[in-house]
């Protein structure tokens, strides 16, 4: 019989919904209560879904949760989290899990010290198409990486987002946004990294809101929105990423990999699906077969409907590695790791020089179609 772990939520915005929609996919997680500090926000999610509305404290004391989710903003992130560990609670944090990596080791002292589990977002690396990415590897099929190009640009949040204001202070913008999915996603196919060099800017220093009650509204810009940075990994592979909020159109693919046998075209590690294509010595790029994977399979509403989304697996997998006593995929090390490639990435923006960094970790574990299975109800 599955242990079930009571989850609470804290943050009911825009992401809450995908979480409270998605996390009954899986039959490690029962969902129990959502708060926040605007109760009418937690109480309007407690009316869409089979949840209790509950202040924060309450919900940090309930007898009846075991995780607690964190989806506040990034700015909170660290604050919040603390607050879970101190309550005894297992911690999953929204990406990124900090902001600095002061904070991260902190949580990590914490966690060690209560004997508490700390997962982060993004979990989209566990998708179909980047596990099918991570077999065609680890499986030797283009050899070692040995370089890449990773591309996240846009023209920003202000377009479609009512509330964009965070996404262009310190602590947001494309890196510590869109970052975690790509850097992550590089260090779970190819390693931990070593050092970072970059440029960074801010093109536009206002933008004006396109969308919601605040139409037409300008805001100030007080983060670097165009970053172009050079990341060497540990095994020797440098890799390029370019993260914009300042392109209005790009042809670049999201992740190309390049290995000592071929080349590896990965799809939008923002998102759990995908094709992946390959290229063997040359020879004319063609799409990869899916495995079967069944968090590649499309399962969002009608307003995207060739879209894989499985958010919570990240989580669930969590739940059952809490009882089978194994480490978790998206783990605390991985997250510490990736906030350290980012904000060295900014650092070096800012200097002009590169910076090394003082974290590591272990690859996660891979995620067989078998295994993802195992996590659905």
């Amino acid at each position: 019989m599955t242990t079930k772990l009571g989850v609470g939520i804290i943050g009911c915005g825009n992401i809450s919904h995908a979480y409270l929609r998605l996390a009954p996919l899986f039959k490690s997680l029962e969902l129990k209560a959502v708060a926040d500090i605007n109760m009418d926000a937690a109480k309007a999610r407690a009316e869409e879904f089979p949840v209790r509305a509950s202040t924060v404290e309450d919900l940090l004391a309930a007898d009846d949760i075991d995780v607690i989710v964190n989806l506040t903003i990034p700015a909170v992130h660290y604050e919040i989290t603390t607050r879970i560990l101190e309550a005894g609670k297992h911690a999953y944090s929204e990406k990124p899990l900090v902001l600095t990596l002061d904070e991260a080791k902190a949580l990590k002292a914490l966690a060690d010290e209560k004997g508490l589990r700390v997962g982060s977002a993004p979990d989209t690396f566990l998708g179909g198409a980047h596990q099918l990415a991570r077999a065609v590897i680890d499986e030797g099929k283009v050899g070692r990486i040995i370089g890449g190009t990773c591309h996240v640009q846009n023209h920003g949040m202000e377009h479609w987002h009512p509330n964009p204001d965070f996404f262009f202070q310190p602590g947001a913008g494309p890196v510590l946004d869109l970052g975690p999915y790509y850097v992550t996603n590089l260090i779970q196919l190819i390693g931990p990294v070593k050092r970072v060099g970059a440029m960074a800017s801010i093109s536009f220093p206002e933008r004006k809101i396109a969308n919601g009650p605040r139409e037409g509204e300008m805001l100030k810009v007080n983060t670097p929105t165009n970053i172009h940075a050079i990341l060497e990994f540990e095994n020797g592979a440098i890799v390029t990423l370019g993260a914009s909020w300042d392109v209005w159109k790009h042809r670049h693919f999201n992740m190309e990999l390049y290995g000592e046998e071929g080349s590896l075209y990965v799809p939008d590690p923002n998102f759990f699906g995908g094709h992946v294509e390959m290229s063997e010595r040359g020879a004319d790029v063609a799409e990869i077969a899916e495995r079967g994977h069944p968090f590649g399979i499309a399962n969002q509403p009608k307003d995207a409907p060739t879209q894989a989304n499985y958010r919570c697996a990240g989580l669930a997998d969590m739940a059952t590695a809490i009882a089978e006593g194994r480490p978790h995929r998206c783990s605390l090390e991985l997250a510490v790791h990736a906030v350290d490639v980012m904000t060295s990435i900014l650092k070096s923006g800012e200097t002009g020089e590169f910076v090394e960094m003082t974290t590591t970790c272990e690859r996660p574990a891979s995620l067989s179609p078998e295994e993802a299975e195992a996590l659905m109800a």
